[in-house]
């Protein structure tokens, strides 16, 4: 963990048009907004600068990723030298031809790139095409330290994953942010709309818990596609204390900027009253790096 005692996170929620100019300039705008509430690291939605594209696969969207650096990170660099923010935003990365990546940037407070994170876990399921565009992340789960905190940044498909947090815990970040871009299909809603939502809080909140950590996710909102077969985003963005509270949540209906105060002593607290990274058996763990345990 850091030095820092107390700081402030900003979380985007928001929806998104078809331009990608439009989406950006509503996210530079929020930004200003989460910031003048005093915001200290500001957090966009996964892949804010377009709707979700990965709803099918279609080779004309790679026309939307970008270099990192690139015109992306230099506009976000000025605001956050400006602003005197952290900032950290989920783009679209051409990394080479025929190599893109789903990644999340962290920008200092000096404008600068602090570093860069790979989605590592790419899904493929109806409407989340990710394994079309998306190579696998390869730098593995990194921690970044910011002049307010040392964060850990993870994105959508990780948060099911106990591992990825446990290591970026483990790591020293005072906590998980996780760009999101995850909501309902229409013919699924009424029968386990419900169910999925509350997956999605608990499986989050049981990383808060299980590490003694805070949790930021920011998903997106509103439905993308055609009324009838495309996605309606759930938005409800939230922060969860180190065990597991949610001290704040968004709506799942409107654009909403959280700023929230998290305090590195609760973690302290947390973890001297649930020992839970005390008490792990490291000796035991080993078989865990095998895809599947047969039985002998």
């Amino acid at each position: 963990m850091s030095t820092v005692s107390k700081f402030r996170i900003g979380l985007v929620q928001m929806s998104c048009a078809p331009d990608p100019n439009e989406n950006f300039a509503k996210a530079e705008w929020k930004i200003r907004e989460a910031a003048a509430s005093g915001a200290q690291i500001v957090c966009t939605q996964e892949l804010f600068r377009s709707q979700y594209f990965c709803r099918s696969e279609d080779h004309a969207m790679f026309a939307l990723a970008e270099a990192i650096p690139g015109p992306s990170t230099q506009a976000l660099g000025e605001l956050a030298r400006e602003l005197g923010i952290v900032i950290i935003a989920s783009l679209f990365e051409r990394r080479a031809a025929g190599v893109y990546h789903n990644t999340a940037v962290i920008i200092n407070v000096d404008g600068e790139i602090v570093g860069l994170y790979r989605k590592m876990h790419i899904p493929d399921d109806p409407l989340y095409y990710e394994k079309f565009y998306f190579a696998p992340g390869d730098l593995g789960f990194r921690n970044f330290d910011t002049p307010f905190g040392r964060v850990g940044v993870l994105v959508c498909w990780d948060q099911w994953y106990p591992e990825g947090a446990r290591l970026s815990a483990l790591a020293g970040a005072d906590i998980l942010f996780y760009p999101t871009a995850i909501g309902w299909h229409p013919s699924e809603k009424t029968a386990h709309g419900a169910s999925q939502l509350d997956a999605w809080k608990t499986i989050q909140r049981s990383h808060a818990i299980a590490n003694g950590i805070y949790v930021a996710a920011v998903n997106r909102l509103g439905h993308e596609g055609p009324p009838d077969s495309g996605i309606e985003f759930w938005g409800s963005s939230f922060v969860a204390a180190p065990f597991g509270q949610v001290i704040a949540q968004a709506s799942q209906s409107e654009e909403e900027t959280l700023v929230v105060e998290c305090d590195t002593h609760r973690m302290e607290q947390v973890r001297q009253h649930w020992p839970f990274l005390r008490d792990r058996r490291i000796d035991a763990y080993g078989p865990i790096v095998n895809r599947w345990l047969d039985s002998k």
